[in-house]
């Protein structure tokens, strides 16, 4: 993503190894061989042990993931209605090289040679978003059967290749005409429009759809499209206007938690998709802890934990002073509306220590020095993958976790025989897992994980720039040809293990 600022702002990365047979003897220069360790090759009980030390927990779900706007293209079939993201892709100088979605990965019509590439990885769960304007042309009013079809063939092909639907119900394609109206998410009626949205698509799906995210990201399509205007819909509100922004973003969600609970079919679970601002100790110690969970929870104030509370934390409002959020009692019971299952996006960790003076701990800058993927936002800390789903757990009590995202750029350029060998993905990759793997082992109730993502695609301000995938995509021939961390991928799958 762009320096500006990207689609997540916050990220993370850790590592570990496999070790080979048959050492060689460490020497300098030409002096004699000193004596030296011999690292051998695993064998029977050992290697089984090995295994085990990094398995996930049996039944634990692998799954990909994308969002509409950045795969599907097909932006005016269907009587697909336009979005802020259309509008603002179309406005020069908002994207790199004035990117748009209009044709992206072509998903729309390509949506089954993708399922494919699913099923070679050996995925079991498919995160897809739904676009809101498909079904919804002007965000409520009458809905748009046709746009809703691409979904039941979508949803038909996955499980027929035995692939679980997991489906979001907003990833940032809010449609223009409630923008236009009432401001997006400033406006409360933008709630509760999306709260209709979601009770008709929850009625339409979850026949075969058990598993719906309501929002991605507040903590990005607020901050980053509202606050900062460098994603759609471009506006740099501050004080009181953003922070009722905020506000109507978690109240639509509770609102939608309410619909589809109402229209939804016996055995659906609800929840949502988070990018948690992930806070980690500086190193481990009981303070520095204690004082990473405290900031987890004030850091997340305004999405998260007041979803969690049904409540602001007073550091929060004491902050925001006359600029806090009006609400009311019944919005907060409406926003903490009870969840089967909690998602966070991981990236980067955001590194604290403890301090005496309010609130309780200090941020620890990054120093210029700290490695990072080609995207300047995206930190290399593999501990958040240990630390995100541990605070979640331990400050709200979460039963069941899923890290809905979790990948890296990479300058992915294409060898002489066609492959992207993306080894700093793959060892992003084992490094976070690794991480993963220790909170599994904890006791932290992961039950999947969703790797961001399937495949190349439009990422967002970024344009074509930077690419996110398993897949390489050629976007003039639509392409899509496996990178190594494909490989890598498959490997963790077929053995739930860490390669």
């Amino acid at each position: 993503m762009s320096k500006k600022v990207s689609r997540r702002t916050f990220a993370k990365v850790a590592g570990a190894a496999a070790l080979g047979s048959a050492a060689v003897p460490l020497v300098a220069g030409g002096a004699s061989p000193e004596p030296c360790i011999t690292v051998k090759s695993l064998g029977g009980a050992a290697a089984a042990q090995d295994d085990a030390l990094r398995a996930f927990p049996q039944g634990f779900i692998w799954g990909t993931a994308t969002a509409s706007y950045q795969v599907e293209g097909a932006v005016k079939e269907d009587g697909r209605g336009p979005s802020i993201w259309d509008t603002f892709s179309h406005t020069p100088g908002k994207t790199v090289d004035g990117a748009t979605g209009d044709v992206a990965d072509d998903h729309y019509h390509l949506y089954k040679k993708d399922v494919q590439l699913m099923k070679a990885l050996g995925v079991k769960a498919y995160r897809f978003s739904v676009a809101w304007p498909r079904v919804f042309p002007n965000g409520d009013g009458q809905a748009n059967p046709k746009g809703l079809d691409f979904y039941h063939r979508l949803v038909d092909e996955l499980l027929a290749n035995g692939i679980q639907p997991f489906a979001t119900l907003y990833h940032w394609d809010l449609p223009q005409s409630l923008q236009d109206r009432f401001g997006g998410w400033e406006g409360r009626e933008t709630s509760k429009a999306f709260a209709d949205y979601a009770g008709y698509v929850a009625k339409q799906l979850t026949d075969r759809v058990k598993h719906i995210f309501t929002i991605n990201e507040f903590g990005a399509f607020v901050e980053v499209g509202y606050r900062w205007g460098v994603h759609a819909p471009g506006l740099r509100l501050t004080g009181l206007r953003l922070n009722q922004t905020r506000h109507h973003a978690v109240l639509g969600h509770g609102l939608a938690v309410q619909a589809i609970r109402a229209s939804a079919k016996k055995g659906t679970k609800v929840g949502l998709a988070e990018n948690i601002t992930i806070a980690a100790p500086v190193y481990e110690t009981p303070a520095h802890v204690a004082a990473a969970e405290r900031a987890t929870r004030e850091m997340n104030a305004q999405y998260l934990t007041v979803i969690q509370e049904g409540k602001y934390t007073d550091w929060y409002l004491k902050q925001a002073g006359a600029d806090a959020p009006k609400f009311t009692a019944e919005d907060l019971k409406i926003i903490s509306s009870p969840l089967d299952f909690v998602g966070i996006n991981v990236y980067t960790p955001q590194f604290v220590r403890a301090s005496d003076a309010e609130p309780g701990f200090v941020h620890v800058p990054h120093p210029p020095s700290f490695p990072h993927a080609p995207s300047p936002w995206l930190f290399i800390g593999p501990e958040a993958l240990y630390w995100g789903p541990r605070h979640v757990a331990r400050l709200w009590g979460a039963k069941e976790i899923y890290i809905t995202e979790n990948g890296c750029s990479s300058s992915d350029v294409p060898a002489a025989d066609g492959k992207v060998y993306d080894t700093d993905r793959v060892t992003y990759l084992r490094s976070y897992l690794t991480q993963l793997r220790r909170a599994t082992a904890e006791g932290v109730p992961v039950r999947g994980y969703f790797l961001w993502s399937l495949m190349d695609n439009f990422e967002w301000a970024d344009g074509y720039t930077n690419r996110f995938g398993l897949h390489y995509v050629d976007y003039k021939t639509q392409t899509r040809t496996p990178k190594l961390s494909a490989d890598f991928y498959r490997e963790v799958i077929a053995r739930n293990a860490v390669v």
